[in-house]
């Protein structure tokens, strides 16, 4: 069985030449939002529910680029966050 393929416009030129598509660039600010979810953890909460949501942008993007397995472990990277915010929001 064949993957499915998914073109997306590109959003960014250089010199005529596509640098970024839209789903680099969704990957990326998943991946930036990830990273800066989880250095404010210790502050709120509220960085533990963002870095669920990040999460699955991540997961996202995996499946969209088709790395399904990354697509699949973020997935439940952000199971696991969301439980851990429920816990901590609601002393779970």
């Amino acid at each position: 069985m064949a993957a499915a393929t998914v073109t997306l416009p590109a959003v960014c030129f250089l010199n005529g030449a596509p640098l970024l598509d839209a789903l680099t660039l969704l990957g990326l600010f998943a991946v930036t939002a990830m990273l800066v979810c989880y250095a404010f953890e210790a502050r709120s909460s509220w960085w533990v529910l963002g870095f669920a949501f990040s999460c699955w942008l991540g997961s996202a993007y995996g499946f969209l680029q088709g790395a399904w397995p990354f697509g699949l472990v973020e997935g439940v990277w952000g199971v696991i966050a969301l439980k851990r915010w429920m816990r901590l929001q609601f002393d779970m």
